[in-house]
């Protein structure tokens, strides 16, 4: 297969294709060459096998819900995003929440999974639309595996690691150089029913996945991390054994993105081996996206939204334009701090 996007680190900068991102940028006398500024768009491969909620998501046009068109119209915007200087998504094989109000109970079925780990062929196919557009865009994917109130859906803790075998070795198998894999988004969460998942021995997990990586055949490098909550900082060992770090600003102050990634810099883990730092969900808030570049890490925009096709990112049927305010300013901000086309 011929892709044409990689993704590489050169300590805690990001390159693509062996150039730093952004190369030779400063922005108000800060650096911004390496960063890799980003969009928490997990719901891009989004479906719901339940048939009593599933009318949640009707588009208002059409009257139903059509995950197809979804991820159609998802990178049918990714063009749009690129050119004001985003270079990088999340997408999730068990999504995020897609309702405003939060809640660890989910009737809802959105999962790439079946019970026992192996993999839905469906949802690979849009996976794999997504990415082969970002290859082509040469954007960089976090793809993410488990989601907490979904990974119940797999039957047992051998299926889970059954689960991150089969991708692993699917995204090997597709060549795809342009991943970075998040195990599961926010792992510290209580309701995450499986116990591997869980922040003492999630790094199991990671060293697992990067196990597969370098026995492949493909010889290929797939980064592998996993994320924790607003304002948590990963715990040693995944600190340690993670390829990045994968952190998370919802609810946050600016000075708290700040202190969180002085925090990580100061740990004589990472100091010892530094590695990017990528805050990959956050807000619609800038300034948190100030005190994240500023403090010289990426930094991922979250919008909600409320299903109803035109606000946010992440509650279905999804409007992928940059069509609201909040949108525009986040957008308008990284086309500004980027060099890239602010409008």
């Amino acid at each position: 297969m011929n892709r044409i996007t990689k993704i590489s680190f050169e300590g805690e900068k990001i390159a693509i294709n062996g150039k730093p991102t952004y190369e030779g940028r400063y922005f108000e006398g800060k650096l911004v060459e390496g960063l890799l500024f980003n969009v928490r768009a997990v719901q891009a491969i989004f479906d719901d096998e339940n048939p009593e909620t599933r009318e949640l998501w009707r588009y208002p046009d059409t009257n139903r819900w059509d995950p197809d068109r979804n991820t159609e119209e998802f990178v049918k915007a990714l063009p749009m995003w690129k050119e004001k200087g985003v270079l990088g998504f999340t997408v999730n094989l068990q999504g995020g929440m897609p309702v405003l109000h939060r809640e660890f109970s989910q009737p809802w079925v959105n999962t790439a999974f079946k019970p026992d780990g192996n993999l839905k062929a469906a949802y690979l196919n849009r996976l794999q639309t997504v990415l082969d557009a970002a290859d082509r865009l040469g954007m960089v994917v976090i793809v993410g595996l488990f989601y907490f109130g979904q990974d119940e859906r797999l039957e047992s803790e051998q299926a889970v690691i059954n689960g991150v075998r089969n991708v692993i070795e699917w995204l090997l198998e597709k060549e795809y150089q342009n991943v970075i894999v998040e195990i599961n988004n926010e792992c510290d969460i209580p309701a995450y029913e499986h116990d591997i998942l869980r922040p003492h021995r999630v790094s199991e997990l990671i060293l697992y996945a990067k196990e597969i990586i370098a026995s492949s055949s493909h010889r290929l490098h797939l980064p592998v991390s996993t994320s924790f909550s607003g304002g948590k900082v990963p715990v040693p060992k995944v600190l340690e054994c993670g390829d990045v770090v994968l952190v998370h600003g919802n609810d946050q102050p600016p000075e708290r993105i700040r202190q969180m990634v002085a925090e990580i810099r100061s740990n004589d883990i990472f100091k010892k081996r530094p590695k990017p730092i990528i805050f990959n969900e956050d807000s619609v808030d800038v300034l948190n996206l100030n005190a994240a570049f500023e403090s010289y890490s990426s930094w991922g925009y979250y919008d909600q939204g409320f299903n109803n096709y035109r606000d946010g990112f992440q509650s279905p049927p999804v409007c992928w334009e940059i069509n609201t305010e909040y949108k525009k300013r986040f957008f308008n901000r990284v086309a500004e701090i980027t060099g890239y086309n602010v409008s």
